[in-house]
Formats: structure tokens, sequence, C-alpha cells
């Protein structure tokens, strides 16, 4: 009782540099290391460790390990995350100590830790050959923050004096890991804002291009029924439809019409990312889980949290990332790549796709409890040739758009120009219609747009193209061939296959890639037009 080291005016001195540390500094790391220069000559320790739960998992805070120090190099998060990895710790479930912590607020004292039955079994504490252990509880009033562990590697049990004062340590450090857990909420809250800003910016902008949905046929009418009941849920919507029909656009029908309306939706489409970034743009990554993985990266599931995610193509995810997707369906849980802690998302699910999802399914392209899933209310979207009706609607509307953008005084379009276009098949539907009237926009000599204005293939050719393909697979690649031919293999470019099919490239090029089609031998075959 009479050491020297544990005297009024050097337990003091101790406080007080902790303290100021705690009050002067977010980093925890860097306040740790000062706890354990303010200790040296009063308790001696190894090791340092703050941590605090999250869910059903520990989550290490900060890290002070006088045989591991921190390098120059090294951020303060890369160096809880090396040593927290090399003990073990980011595998362990919450310990019971911690639990009991919060609920006595007694000091855990371990003289034994390697025999110790209440942790010998703790994979961080075999491993590092910790001895002796002390678990000091860390509060903010009445609300538990968590808990701070100070470790020996030898066999000298801490003394009640030296518990004493690491408890008196402790409370200082409580203020520092509050502090930090709310400058971090904080942090996350702005950069969720700035992500959820962005998304929103780009939907304004897509909905802005999209002009919304027109028309006024049967088939059109009973799309917008089914929309207005399931968008008062919460429910998984698939919708179909052949490419150029709308379905994105019906996909933010759903979303505004919702009391998501407030917050984004999020778009992904499936078929333009490379197969091995679907995960990490759906789920996100940590840093370093791959090659050019430079920092941790929300996925989108994450910015979608509150909103809805519209999941494009999705019909063509990658088998290993449909088990992640039909986990988040089900349990509403993911994780990043790289990364085991587990994340939770509220984000209502909106999927489209142009395949017929039963057929892939059968063929065993597509889970099948996957598609259950997503089926749970499907939405189909006829082809503009089966609701003809809408066709000038939808024309004059786009004549009207682009005029303005472009700055023409377009009037109209010319009765004779208007029958052409209601005659036509448009296989690239409402997209494929909606780039032929800009074109003629551009085209127009007169205020008036007349037949030579548009530049439409002949509708007996479209017609056969549609009778004798079907709209199945088959289809598909006859259509997606026929305008390789006309392109002479191009895929991107003003006359590129995909401006003919209305379709960004790179989702053409995926399909081409599907349905095993040689784009190259096109440009080796002279086109129709030119034989």
């Amino acid at each position: 009782m009479g050491d020297s080291r544990w005297s009024g005016e050097a337990r003091y001195q101790a406080l007080l540099a902790v303290a100021q540390a705690a009050n002067s500094r977010l980093d925890l790391s860097s306040v740790l290391d000062a706890v354990a220069a303010a200790l040296s000559d009063l308790v001696p320790i190894d090791g340092i460790g703050v941590m605090t739960r999250e869910g059903q998992t520990l989550r290490p805070l900060a890290i002070h390990h006088r045989q591991e120090p921190r390098r120059d190099d090294e951020s303060p998060r890369d160096y809880v995350r090396r040593v927290t990895d090399a003990a073990g710790l980011e595998r362990e479930r919450p310990l019971e100590q911690l639990t009991q912590l919060e609920r006595t607020g007694q000091t855990i004292v371990i003289d034994d830790a390697q025999n110790d039955p209440r942790v010998r079994d703790a994979a961080s504490v075999r491993r590092n050959g910790v001895r002796c252990l002390v678990l000091a509880r860390l509060a903010m009033g009445t609300d538990f923050v968590g808990g701070i562990a100070f470790v020996r590697m030898s066999r000298s049990p801490f003394s009640p004096e030296e518990v004493g004062i690491l408890e008196d340590v402790s409370r200082p450090v409580a203020t520092a890991v509050a502090n930090a857990l709310a400058f971090e909420e904080i942090q996350a809250l702005r950069a969720r804002l700035e992500d959820e800003n962005r998304a929103l910016k780009e939907e304004i902008e897509s909905s802005a291009a999209a002009g919304g949905i027109i028309g006024a046929s049967d088939g059109l009418r009973a799309v917008l029924e089914r929309v207005e009941r399931v968008a008062g849920t919460d429910s998984t919507v698939l919708i179909t439809g052949e490419t150029g029909t709308g379905k994105e656009v019906v996909a933010r029908a759903i979303h505004r019409a919702s009391s998501r309306a407030g917050r984004a939706m999020i778009k992904v489409n499936c078929a333009a990312l490379a197969e091995g970034l679907v995960a990490s743009e759906l789920f996100g990554h940590e840093k370093g889980a791959f090659t050019g993985a430079l920092e941790r990266r929300r996925g989108r599931f994450e910015l979608a949290a509150g909103g809805t995610i519209f999941l494009d193509e999705v019909g063509d995810l990658p088998a290993a990332v449909q088990v992640s997707l039909l986990r988040v369906l089900q349990d509403g849980e993911f994780e990043r790549v790289g990364g085991s802690q587990t994340l939770r998302t509220d984000a209502r699910v909106v999927a489209a796709t142009n395949r017929d999802l039963k057929e892939v399914v059968r063929e065993g392209g597509f889970r099948s409890d996957l598609y259950f899933r997503l089926n749970v209310f499907p939405i189909h979207v006829p082809p503009l040739r089966e609701r003809a009706e809408d066709i000038p609607l939808i024309a004059e509307y786009y004549a009207r758009h682009y005029a303005r953008k472009i700055g023409k005084g377009i009037r109209g379009i010319a009765p004779s120009a208007m029958a052409r276009l209601r005659e036509a098949r448009w296989p690239g539907n409402v997209r494929e219609l909606q780039n032929v009237v800009e074109r003629a926009v551009i085209l127009a000599r007169g205020v008036v747009l007349d037949l030579a204005d548009f530049e439409i293939g002949s509708p007996g050719a479209e017609a056969r193209t549609s009778t004798d393909h079907g709209h199945g697979a088959d289809g598909e690649r006859h259509r997606i061939e026929a305008a390789l031919a006309a392109s002479r293999g191009r895929v991107s470019g003003p006359e590129g296959a995909a401006a003919a099919l209305g379709v960004p490239p790179s989702t053409l090029e995926s399909r081409i890639q599907r349905l095993g089609i040689d784009k190259h031998a096109f440009r080796r075959r002279p086109s129709a037009s030119s034989r």
C-alpha cells in the first residue's frame, strides 16, 4: 500500500494525461497510446483493447499492442484490422464477460486466462498467450459504451491497487470512445447523404429523360392498375417485357407511389457489369478485398436502405450472386465482399428482365427458389406492337421533348408519317421509337415532321422477323444477328447494332456473349442492303 508508484500525485498525473488525450483526440488508437504511456510507471501492461458489441458480433474499436506497434504508413483503422485479425478477435462472438460487464458494472479480473473457464476458449486469448486480464466497463452516465481490456503476457496478476488505477483511467477513456462513435456516426450519415443526393440526382435526370408512362391503351391501363395496387406495399415486384418497353419507367412509378418516395431509387443494370464486379456493386467491398479495392465502398443495397433498389436485367446475375441475393430477400442480410460483418437492409426490391425466367430456370441458368422470391407480384409490360394506339401519343411527346431540347419549332407529325410509325413493328419498342423521333427532329427542315424525316426499316421485313422468330431466345438471337448484319458487326456508335436495337452497348455485349454469337463473323459478311 505504501508503494510510491500508487501515490496520489502519481495517480493524479496519470489521470490528467489520459483525460487530456481523451478530450483532444478522435483517434482512439492515439488515446490508448497515451493511456499506455501514462501507465508505464504505474501499472505494467502489454496491451490495451477497446471494444463494443455490434449486433451479435464483437467489434474492436482500438488497440495498443506493445509488441505490434503501428507502422508509420498505417492508418488507425488498418492497424486495428491487422492486429485484431491476427488475434482472432473478428471471428469471436461477443464475450459473455462483456454482457456481464454491461449488466453488473463490476470490473472482471482474471489471474490465469489460459486456464480460467470464462475466457480460456477465446481464440484471441489462446493465440496471443494472454495470462492476466482486467476488463473494465466504459459508460457515459447510465449508458453502456463498451469495455476496455488490459492484458499481460506474464504470470503477474494485477494487484487490487493496480485494478483501482485501471478503473480510474477507464472513466476518461469512456468519453473518448463515446465521442469517437458519435463522430463515426456523423461521418457515416454525411457519406450516406452524399451518396443519396448523388443517387437522387441520377434519378431526377433519368426520370426527366424517360418522360414517364405515356399511353392510354388497354394493355397499358392494366399495367398502371397493377402498379397502383402494389405500390403501397413492400412486396417484391418482377417486371417482365421485351427490351425497350419501359420496365424502368414502371419501376420508378412504383417507387414514386410508395411510402418510400422520399428516399432514392437505386438502379443496378446487372447485365452491364463485369461478372467479377456484380457482388461488389450490390453489396460493397472492404479495402483490399481485391486488386483495385483501395478503400471501403458501400454497395447499392446499403445506399437503398429505406428506399427501393431496381435490379434491371436480373436474369443475367451470376450464380454465386444469385445465392447472396436470395439471402437478402429471405433475411435482409448480406456481407461486403472481403468482409465478415453482417449488414442488414430494408430496401424494397423491384426487379426486371426481358428473358423468360421460367425457361431459364428449366435450363438451369437461374435458381428456382430465387425466381419464386422475385416473382411475388409480376407485372408484364406489353410490347409496343401490341398497343399501337399508344404510338401517336408517344411519338408526339418525344417530338415536343426533343424539339425543345434542340431548339427547333416543331409543331407536330404529318399524318403520312404517323401512319408509317403505327405500321412499324418496333422490335426495340418505346426506346427504338424514341430514338427514331429524336433523329427525325434533328433531320427535320420544316416545322412538321414528314415521312422523309423518319428513318424506318421496311414494315414487311419487320413483320417477318417478328412472325418467323417469335419472342423467346430464338427471336432474341435473330434480332441481334439481324442488327449485327446491318451494322457489319459493329456494336457501339450511332450506326451500331446497340443503337438499332435501342439498348446500351454493354447490355448488347452481354447478350451476345450469353447467346454465343460470333459478332466478328458479321464483319466479313456483306449486309443485306449492299447485296
